[in-house]
């Protein structure tokens, strides 16, 4: 590829961040990186009817995140500030006008209704005479409205205020719009089938078309890589591309991102924007992983692939036609694989994010012995609270005592065997060997000394400890708890047996 790779991100501000816009972003990045090109993040805001305060900082966030950098913006040094197109409406006026002075646009003063029956009129067939009011059945068959036949004198003439009217844009009338997407091939619009369209509105922003095309040649980006659902606007781009006499970049439309029921991805299928995965404790770097593999794979079979393994094979021929299907089941479990991956340090650091209570310097310590015990189990970071508060406090959550007692057992015996327990874990001294390794062979004796069967036993420690039925391994979790505070949770639970809890 010997020019160089320039490409951009353009969300506009409407809301939360989604899945797809997030996976045009991320292709985009991955394309820059492989070709040692620039990544340009663009805010398209010039829709101000539909803007949502605080969704530009939640793009932002959402990239960061992810770890998506981005290489340049309208401020010097960094880090940089994105492009915002509401900072840029004296270019687009100018360029309007331009096309005006051309004639490859127009000033429009149709109503919307007016435009609806046109347009009503075209659907159905029929003579303009039959289906328009008699002031409007002069117009013609064609692209735009009576406001095109009018030309620029006639335009400025009409009696209606500059502040009502627009610009149009006056597509050709005749022969076809071609594009070779570098993806999906060769692709080709009929012009008799295209629709005027308002380049500049009435309140003095751009729409979308023209300002996408000012921006993308201005900023000299060299492949627009978008969703599939901005394929019909192609031929438009194209052809004021051509108006203006720019070089048109190369075009590559990512596939559409479906749920398991191959309808198109919503809420019903779970969570949509990606701020909604980061609150539920998924990694950035299983998060991009998946993500790169809705509409990309590198062998077809490999689905845990390292982030340097991804951008020395993002090239665009492994980008498929077809719809990636969102998989929450595979997302999950990517997720797992990603977590048993981080060493107990990071682990416990990334959890304590999820733990709502501060963590002093010991307690973020403790957190370090508790993660290896249950990385193998957590398959999201906001699962940490509640896997891990069996192991804070002096006492264990509140639980009921007679699931103290297991089957097969009755309370006296529980208690007897609580007793046991605590006998063997004084003999250790303070300062001892509390291993997991000597917890287990000790109390492995006592238990058939008892004549009970370990899972009768180590079930009811296992509750005495935790609070809880089920819990990272037992001889592992006292080791972590410590001396003190196994023995005062058997304490405790012996006395809830005694009837003095």
């Amino acid at each position: 590829m010997a020019a160089a790779v320039r490409v951009r991100y353009a969300p506009s501000p409407t809301g939360q961040p989604h899945i797809g816009n997030i996976r045009t972003a991320l292709f985009n990045w991955l394309f820059a990186r492989h070709h040692g090109g620039k990544f340009i993040v663009r805010i398209e805001d010039t829709d101000q009817t539909r803007f949502v305060d605080g969704a530009i900082e939640a793009i932002l966030d959402g990239l960061r995140w992810l770890n998506i950098d981005w290489d340049e913006g309208p401020e010097a040094g960094g880090p940089y500030a994105p492009y915002e197109q509401s900072r840029r409406l004296e270019i687009y006026r100018r360029m309007a006008e331009q096309l005006v002075d051309q004639g490859n646009a127009y000033y429009c003063y149709c109503s919307r209704e007016e435009l609806e029956r046109l347009r009503r009129a075209r659907r159905e067939g029929r003579s303009r005479s039959d289906s328009l009011p008699v002031g409007e059945a002069n117009l013609q068959w064609g692209n735009g409205c009576n406001c095109r036949r009018l030309g620029r004198a006639g335009a400025v003439s009409e009696p209606v205020g500059a502040d009502n009217r627009v610009v149009r844009f006056a597509m050709p009338e005749s022969g076809v719009t071609r594009v070779h997407d570098l993806i999906r091939g060769d692709i080709e619009w009929s012009n008799e089938l295209q629709e005027d369209f308002v380049i500049l509105k009435s309140d003095g922003f751009p729409t979308y078309h023209l300002a996408v095309v000012a921006d993308d040649h201005l900023m000299e980006i060299s492949h627009v890589m978008r969703a599939e659902e901005w394929l019909p606007s192609t031929p438009r781009h194209l052809q004021l591309y051509s108006a203006f006499g720019f070089e048109p970049p190369e075009f590559a439309h990512l596939p559409m991102i479906t749920g398991p029921d191959r309808a198109k991805l919503s809420k019903r299928h779970g969570a949509t924007a990606i701020g909604e995965y980061r609150e539920q404790g998924y990694l950035p770097e299983a998060m991009l992983n998946f993500m790169v593999l809705l509409g990309w794979s590198l062998d077809g079979s490999t689905e845990v692939v390292t982030l340097r393994q991804i951008i020395d094979n993002f090239t665009l021929d492994r980008i498929t036609k077809s719809a990636a299907i969102f998989d929450q089941e595979k997302l999950l479990w990517m997720n797992g694989v990603y977590i048993r991956d981080l060493p107990a340090e990071e682990l416990a650091r990334r959890m304590a994010e999820y733990i709502p209570r501060h963590l002093d310097a010991d307690e973020q310590d403790y957190l370090c012995n508790i993660a290896p015990l249950v990385q193998e189990r957590l398959k999201r970071l906001d699962e940490s609270d509640d896997i891990t508060a069996c192991f804070f406090g002096e006492l264990p959550p509140d639980y009921d005592p007679a699931t103290l007692v297991q089957k097969g057992m009755d309370v006296e015996g529980a208690l007897a065997a609580l007793q046991s327990a605590l006998s063997k874990l004084r003999s250790i001294p303070p300062g001892g060997d509390f291993g997991h390794e000597k917890l287990e062979a000790a109390l492995g004796e006592t238990c058939q000394g008892l004549e009970l069967s370990r899972r009768q036993f180590f079930g009811l420690l296992r509750t005495a400890a935790t609070g809880r039925a089920v819990s990272p391994p037992l001889f592992e979790t006292m080791q972590v708890m410590g001396r003190e505070k196994v023995l005062a949770r058997l304490r405790l639970a012996a006395r809830k047996l005694d009837g003095e809890g």
